[in-house]
């Protein structure tokens, strides 16, 4: 593939800094690796001089596959690696880190749980939500390191600040005691190692003299210190990225640091990379409409290289079911068509979205693949709750089934008054037999339990919500737990509309049964490398759709709330959301379809703001 203009001014850069803003289907991998190719041919460099890094191993794998395919051998010494991969193996020289110094996810995870009853955490989570919960405490510390932030500094932003301050300083000290560091810790122990060892710096700044950033629009202040050190003094410096595309505010990416290059190198060369290979006219027009509202970028003015192509459709659709309903239709008239499955792609802002166009697609017999993993919404407690009732309705007595929904609401029974595997109402009335309170409860149980026997299971559900009183239960628990009860009602409302097409228990059982085994089978799966992906529709994150691009791209549940996400609030939270939308608008190639609903849970819902942007009009 031949060069444009703006591609080969950036390939022939010579020395100095140089930064290349490469809007979406630019052409970015190809200028690197052929810049890599330029500086090994026309100027000398020797290969070994130069550094690629990138944010993942498999865009790192990409990039040097790509690069020797058009260099050849000569680019073979050239060292291609991830920000963490290239700081842990500085980290490993200096300090001679085995494996065993790194602590595992699940390591961490562990350590934080023990740690919190230490500084008297009151925001201890429920058994069912403890690894998201930990994981988003965990991404909370790593926030402080990637930030460069003491943490006297800092200000969590969901957590009390005296206990997170206390618990942050006992995790550092547990990992000095086991001599463990974290995936944070290879930046920030990097840097601080060249701060405190100039004659360590100016060992890889002599080793590395020419470094390639590819994704630039996504470093935080950590990667951009230790990267900014290795460039000097020489400061041969070539990053690319794309300002438009910085959507990793949550774990510390600072796109801002694109705009302030020019201060920190007032020799910086920018070059915009402006022609978009990948997608139409009429969906790079769309993305472009929805980006202008953004204040806070580099102007750019994409041209699409492929014609005007189809219109962008947006749908209007009444909830979830509905859109799922359609977009499934919509995918099997494509497949109909002659589309591979594999190009086509189905976006949505959080991983929940998925729940039911997942459901859909598996009664429709289409086969698809997620990319993320998605939690089994039938595995919430309170669907767990739920079933527990019904399977009790339905004539079951497993002693399991009694102990989740015993006291919720509460009624005061004991685990010891159910021991045998198997319990009756008998049994209970026996054991209390003294205490006539406690016989009338027991009583009330069971005529509950016996009301709901010939129930259909949206019925059911009503009951157990009105009548038995979950509902305040759910109110006293999101109070103990502090968490949002209106979220817990939202699981509440989203099961009751799922109970809505079943009949009987009978019936919905075994359709749980056959979502759970095809969810489990794809979340295996996950993992499979590329190749084999062809054969099935992706279901992904908009964030793990970056970098990818498809033929027909589905973007789901486009409301308000949703994307942008309820809690972005302020204004460089909404940017951001705004990114994300245009990430997802630029994936493809061919077709875009936007999708939001007007009803969730009973409630009015309005559409995103992004897609009255992109449609140039405010919707009714």
């Amino acid at each position: 593939m031949s060069l444009n203009h703006a591609q080969t001014e950036a390939v022939a850069h010579n020395e100095g800094p140089c930064m290349v803003l490469a809007g979406p289907g630019s052409g970015k991998t190809l200028t690197i690796a052929k810049r890599i190719e330029y500086l090994i041919t026309k100027y000398k460099v020797r290969p070994e001089e130069i550094l690629v890094i990138t944010f993942t191993k498999y865009a790192a794998q990409e990039m040097k596959e790509r690069t020797r395919r058009i260099c050849g051998p000569s680019s073979y010494a050239v060292t291609f690696g991830t920000f963490h991969g290239i700081y842990y193996g500085i980290l490993k020289w200096a300090y001679r880190l085995e494996p065993s110094n790194l602590l595992t996810d699940e390591e961490k995870y562990r350590m934080l749980r023990t740690l919190l009853p230490k500084v008297g955490w009151d925001q201890e989570p429920e058994t069912d939500e403890e690894k998201d919960y930990l994981q988003e405490l965990a991404a909370e510390i790593g926030n402080v390191k990637n930030n460069c932030m003491a943490i006297e500094a800092y200000e969590p932003v969901k957590y009390t600040t005296e206990k997170f301050r206390a618990l942050y300083k006992d995790y550092e000290e547990e990992k000095k005691k086991c001599r463990k560091i974290d995936f944070e810790d290879m930046l920030i122990q990097c840097r601080d190692l060249f701060f405190n060892y100039p004659d360590i710096l100016k060992k890889w700044q002599d080793k590395f003299r020419y470094i390639l950033v590819d994704e630039f629009q996504d470093v935080n202040q950590a990667q951009y210190d230790v990267v900014r050190m290795l460039a000097e003094p020489q400061n041969n410096l070539f990053v690319v990225g794309d300002d438009d595309q910085s959507v990793y505010g949550f774990r510390g990416a600072k796109p801002e640091l694109m705009l302030y290059m020019k201060q920190e190198f007032p020799s910086l060369r920018t070059i915009s990379l402006t022609v978009n290979y990948r997608s139409t006219e009429f969906i790079t027009g769309a993305a472009a409409r929805v980006i202008l509202h953004n204040d806070t970028r580099f102007y750019k003015r994409v041209q699409s290289f492929r014609g005007r192509g189809q219109n962008v459709h947006v749908q209007e659709v009444l909830d979830e079911q509905e859109e799922a309903q359609y977009v499934t239709e919509e995918i099997q008239k494509k497949l109909d068509q002659g589309i591979k499955p594999g190009e086509i792609a189905v976006l949505f802002r959080a991983a929940v979205q998925a729940r039911m166009i997942s459901e859909i697609l598996s009664e429709h017999r289409i086969p698809f693949e997620m990319r993320d993993y998605v939690t089994n919404f039938y595995r919430h407690f309170i669907v767990k709750d739920m079933m527990a009732y019904l399977q009790l309705a339905a004539g079951k007595r497993d002693r399991s089934l009694f102990l989740t929904i015993c006291n919720r609401p509460l009624r005061y029974l004991a685990r010891n008054s159910m021991e045998n595997r198997q319990v009756n109402f008998e049994d209970l009335r026996k054991f209390y037999c003294d205490k006539d309170w406690m016989l009338d409860i027991i009583d009330q149980f069971d005529v509950d339990v016996r009301m709901m026997k010939n129930m259909a299971p949206y019925a059911a559900i009503q009951y157990i919500r009105k009548k038995i009183g979950y509902d305040d239960f759910l109110k006293e628990y999101a109070e103990k737990h502090q968490i949002s009860w209106k979220q817990l009602m939202d699981v509440m409302a989203e099961l009751e509309e799922r109970s809505k097409n079943f009949k009987s228990y009978d019936e919905w059982e075994i359709h749980i049964a056959k979502y759970t085994q095809e969810l489990e089978e794809q979340q295996a799966k996950a993992r499979k490398i590329k190749g084999e992906r062809e054969n099935k529709v992706q279901l992904m994150t908009i964030h793990s759709a970056k970098g990818l691009e498809f033929e027909d791209v589905f973007v789901i549940h486009a409301n308000e709330g949703e994307i942008p996400h309820q809690k972005a609030e302020k204004k460089d939270e909404i940017e951001e959301e705004r990114r994300l939308f245009y990430v997802a608008l630029t994936r493809a190639k061919n077709n875009l379809c936007i999708s939001y609903i007007t009803q969730k849970n009973g409630n009015s819902i309005k559409p995103s703001r992004f897609v009255e942007e992109l449609l140039g009009q405010r919707i009714k």
